[in-house]
């Protein structure tokens, strides 16, 4: 499945090429002068060459015989009342015409799928797939940080179909598609984009736009979108963190914090660090795993839990560590988080 843009090529990567500088009627009308020019040019050499043909109503060939039988012999239309009778006349309508007639009726077929049948195609392919858009990842910005992200979704199992990458670079989007990922070229801050992708059906967003203003507005246009849709956002300036979290976004992440976290973890232990990245990666031999509590769990302690090792529960959006008094008695509507092995397949396809 792709959902793509109609001046946006995946086919044409690896030609170095650039957008056309004409605007659309100057190429039209270019493409016009082409056809006119070709039909002249034809027009000309029949009428010096007008001895070769025949009219078989008078026998006589005028300019107006020659400009009908010009046009209806470059539009393959050809009634037989004009025909060329002589050798010379016949090698040049077969070596000559039939090759600016072919020229011709490329040009108008190409001028048609341009302005017509291929934005009626894209929109019937954009049509199809909007409708089979059902609880998918939507990734805005398929930078450094959105293509990372979207690597370890598909390396912890996510089909690639299931994911759509939103981006306003051709380049970036030919990687995505490359990657069996939906794409769209468009702006995210737009209403129309977002509801492009049915961010309204969507499981989940992630924000990573490479401006942190960027990234707010895109999330303030998707929460207002998509009220109850979980969007993490990514933010170079932790003083932004504060404003991503106001416009609606419900996980922020700051790399930069990230990586001193993990410096400053490793100042303590030489293996705080790598444990931590272990935990991170869908590659390292722990992972963590978030999940709703079972019906068999509740009532008891998150220590007793069989699936993992319970660190901390989330209980009406609080966090309680697994010292506390609330984690000492799970109840219905509480979240787990638990470290697993890493080897082990996805909680969905457990047994229990």
């Amino acid at each position: 499945m792709r959902v793509n843009d109609p001046q946006m090529r995946p086919d044409m990567a690896g030609f170095l090429r650039r957008r056309s500088a004409l605007p659309l009627w100057a190429d039209l009308a270019w493409r016009l002068v082409l056809v006119f020019g070709l039909i002249a040019l034809v027009l000309a050499l029949h009428w010096f060459g007008r001895d070769g043909l025949r009219d078989n109503l008078d026998d006589r060939i005028s300019f107006i015989d020659v400009l009908y039988f010009t046009t209806v012999t470059v539009t393959t239309v050809g009634y037989g009342d004009i025909v060329p009778v002589t050798p010379e006349a016949r090698l040049f309508e077969a070596i000559f015409v039939t090759p600016i007639r072919l020229f011709v009726w490329i040009i108008f077929l190409g001028t048609a799928y341009n302005l017509f049948f291929r934005n009626i195609l894209y929109r019937w392919r954009m049509a199809r797939i909007q409708a089979d858009l059902h609880n998918h990842i939507v990734v805005t910005g398929f930078g450094t940080s959105g293509e990372e992200a979207v690597n370890e979704l598909l390396a912890r199992g996510t089909d690639p179909r299931e994911i759509v990458v939103i981006d306003g670079s051709e380049a970036a989007l030919v990687r995505a598609e490359a990657l069996g990922c939906n794409i769209l070229c468009g702006d995210s801050t737009r209403d129309r984009t977002l509801k492009d992708v049915a961010i309204h059906r969507a499981r989940s967003m992630i924000v990573s736009a490479g401006r942190d203003d960027t990234s707010i507005l895109i999330t303030l246009t998707a929460r207002h979108l998509a009220p109850r849709l979980p969007i993490s956002i990514v933010v170079r300036n932790e003083d932004n963190e504060l404003p991503a979290r106001q416009a609606g976004a419900s996980t922020v992440i700051n790399p930069v914090s990230f990586a001193g976290l993990l410096l400053a973890g490793s100042t303590s232990g030489r293996h705080i660090a790598d444990y931590m990245a272990d935990l991170a990666a869908s590659g390292g031999r722990v992972k963590l795993n978030e999940r709703a509590v079972l019906p068999e769990e509740i009532g008891g302690p998150l220590s007793a839990i069989r699936t993992g090792l319970g660190v901390r529960i989330y209980r009406e959006d609080r966090p309680f560590g697994f010292w506390e008094a609330e984690a000492q008695r799970l109840q219905t509507g509480d979240c787990l988080i638990e470290i697993v092995n890493g080897d082990a397949p996805p909680e969905g396809d457990r047994d229990g």
